[in-house]
């Protein structure tokens, strides 16, 4: 056959193969297959299934009976370590006695994850119904690990969110075709993230279920954040979950045509045993979960009383075709920033901004009594996201000059973060190897405090190499946070070689701070994919003490151990006036922003006798107090260099997915 005409027709037959989904008889059939594999044992004998006592959960009703209609209260307790993070789900879900309902972006199969599905699974078989909702592009690797859950247990629902052709997995060539036929949707993401407990007790944030979110990765772990809030807005996060859970996009996999067609052939599989790649540590956790003064010292202890709580949601109707009337999180994001007097403390793990944000910020900055307006974020070491740091860095001129920021990138081994190395299994070998300098500053016990962290990892089994979503050297969060990427080439948004080894650490953590008075803690990165292609969430409170113990965590990651400052580079001698010109001409196009020196630098504060405290980066003794370390300090220069600078060059299309 001619090659074109084999070419065709391999492309018919993928194209075919693709779509190609159940009839309703076999959606039906499979249906009651899974139904039938269901099992209705109950092991609980006892009341409120058999539900752990909890100080966290007791929260809820606490904060309950001292609320009024209209005085209500809440407790709210800051998830900045990701041990703690962990313990509260798995410490709520055991405490549960009616009820556990799980919204989330990412659901893998690693450590962290499993543990979680294994006592969401637990808590079914004593008679608590639960139901998990995960978006399809970043849900489980497996399909049989789908079928199996499909048939677990009568307690136990899962569905996934808005499923792409049909299926549960998809393959490289048909996400290909998925990308030529429905692009829109396919970039249609369900990012909201969502633990509730009876409807008393919630926890939302930046967090998935994958082990870096937890401090449980020994190459790269996230430095993030959840709230958990006690009271009577978890009543609404109750039906925000159930406005997703009812929604025509929201599909119990059984009637997917892949792992309904694995159910229909050879019936529901039995889940195998969890088996961890670490399961000493596994055991730990829950018995943390159990003990009663770990669980009060590390979650009630720190938990803040404050009045009434917002949560804000998109709901599905963010994706009809007039999105833009629908997305709640971003309106009334901005309108918080907007009314700000004082200071606007933002974090973000990537700085690219839709056009309402720019525009909001530049008529902030233009304001004559505008606020100061800080900004956490990645550098190119922290990132997991290259193509979004380089779309940043093309944009630093104007984040300075038009908006005002003051911008802090956060290091990739900080010195005094919230980041428990000895839970990620890393070894530490001496230190004073050449070219390996033990950081500035001082940890606390059990935080992060060396740099030179072996690399440890043991190899896993091999996974399904067809799946789009099998396990690379380093994990590749944005390729699964953003659907448009995450079919890039195999290493180009993988982490970009370092000067030297160790756990990295990467900002993930999306919070804001309006005035020290308003605290936000959510989902959104501030980015033109929530503004436009995302369902995001977001806890809003208006309570002093709240937002400045939420200050206090960003201000926490923006201190000089843990960040460096970005500031105009020093001008050229002559002609910087024309300098200045053609790089601002070249930013603003396109494409072809080919000018070779860029505005701002990276800078690092060293302390002295005339500099006793950090500075912002207007002050008038900045420059004497911090030294210039390079656009891309503690990178290995070479290929991602290049590439970081081509992206800046001619990425600026790719800005409304990012």
């Amino acid at each position: 056959m001619n090659p074109v005409l084999r070419g065709l027709a391999a492309l018919l037959a993928l194209s075919l193969s693709a779509c190609a989904s159940l009839s309703p008889a076999q959606r039906d059939r499979a249906s009651a297959i899974a139904a039938a594999a269901r099992s209705a044992q109950i092991d609980c004998q006892g009341e409120n299934a058999c539900a752990r006592p909890s100080p966290l959960y007791d929260l809820g009703p606490k904060a309950m009976a001292e609320s009024a209609p209209e005085r209500p209260r809440h407790y709210t307790v800051i998830l900045d370590r990701g041990p703690d993070a962990l313990l509260a789900r798995v410490n709520l879900i055991r405490s549960a006695r009616h009820t556990l309902d799980l919204q989330t972006y990412i659901f893998e199969e690693d450590d962290a994850a499993r543990l979680v599905l294994d006592e969401l699974l637990a808590a079914a078989r004593r008679g608590v119904r639960v139901r998990l909702l995960i978006d399809q592009l970043a849900a489980m690797r497996h399909v049989d690990t789908l079928a199996a859950l499909a048939g677990a247990h009568v307690n136990f629902e899962i569905k996934l969110y808005n499923p792409v052709l049909h299926r549960a997995r998809i393959t490289y060539p048909q996400y290909a075709l998925a990308a030529a036929c429905c692009w829109r949707r396919l970039n249609q993401r369900m990012h909201t993230k969502l633990l509730l407990a009876d409807g008393q007790v919630g926890i939302s944030g930046g967090r998935n279920y994958q082990d870096d979110y937890y401090d449980w990765d020994d190459q790269y772990n996230f430095r993030d954040r959840d709230v958990i809030v006690a009271g009577p807005v978890a009543q609404v996060m109750g039906t925000d979950f159930q406005v997703f859970w009812s929604d025509r996009r929201s599909v119990p996999v059984e009637r997917l045509a892949d792992v309904g067609q694995r159910i229909i052939d050879d019936g529901v599989p039995t889940l195998p045993p969890s088996r961890f790649e670490r399961p000493q540590r596994a055991q730990a956790m829950r018995e943390a979960a159990d003990d009663e003064a770990q669980v009060r010292e590390r979650l009630v202890d720190p938990a803040i009383a404050v009045g009434a709580v917002r949560y804000i949601s998109d709901t599905p109707d963010k994706h009809r075709e007039d999105a833009e009337a629908n997305a709640l999180a971003s309106d009334s994001l901005r309108n918080l920033i907007a009314n700000a007097r004082d200071e606007v403390l933002l974090q973000t793990p990537y700085l690219v901004l839709s056009k309402s944000a720019q525009q909001l910020f530049r008529t902030l900055h233009e304001r004559p009594d505008r606020p100061r307006v800080i900004v956490s974020t990645n550098s190119l070491a922290s990132t997991d996201a290259f193509i979004a740091y380089a779309l940043s860095y093309k944009y630093k001129r104007r984040y300075l000059r038009e908006f005002g920021f003051n911008i802090y990138e956060y290091k990739p081994f900080p010195a005094d973060a919230p980041i428990d190395i000895a839970a990620t299994g890393a070894e530490l070998p001496a230190l004073g190897l050449p070219g390996l300098d033990e950081p500035e500053g001082r940890a606390e016990p059990g935080e992060i405090s060396g740099a030179g962290l072996a690399e440890s990892r043991p190899r896993r089994n091999d996974p399904d190499r067809s799946s789009v979503l099998y396990r690379q050297r380093y994990r590749q969060p944005l390729t699964q946070e953003y659907a448009a990427m995450r079919y890039a080439r195999r290493r180009t948004n993988e982490p970009v070689p370092l000067k030297r080894a160790g756990v990295r650490i990467g900002m993930h953590a999306k919070s804001m701070v309006i005035d020290e008075r308003i605290g936000v803690i959510g989902t959104h990165n501030f980015d033109p994919r929530g503004d436009h292609y995302n369902t995001e969430s977001a806890v809003v409170i208006d309570d002093p003490a709240f937002a400045e113990a939420l200050a206090a965590s960003i201000r926490r990651d923006i201190a000089p151990e843990n960040s460096w400052v970005i500031a105009r580079r020093d001008k050229p001698p002559i002609f910087s006036g024309l300098e200045y010109s053609i790089a601002k001409i070249s930013e603003h196009l396109p494409i072809f922003d080919l000018w070779p020196v860029r505005y701002a630098t990276s800078y690092e504060f060293v302390p002295g006798p005339d500099c006793p405290n950090p500075l912002y980066r207007n002050d008038p003794g900045f420059r004497a107090c911090y030294k210039p370390v390079g656009d891309f300090p503690e990178v290995n220069l070479g290929v991602k260099s290049l590439t970081t600078r081509m992206f800046t060059a001619f990425g600026a299309g790719l800005a409304p997915i990012l």
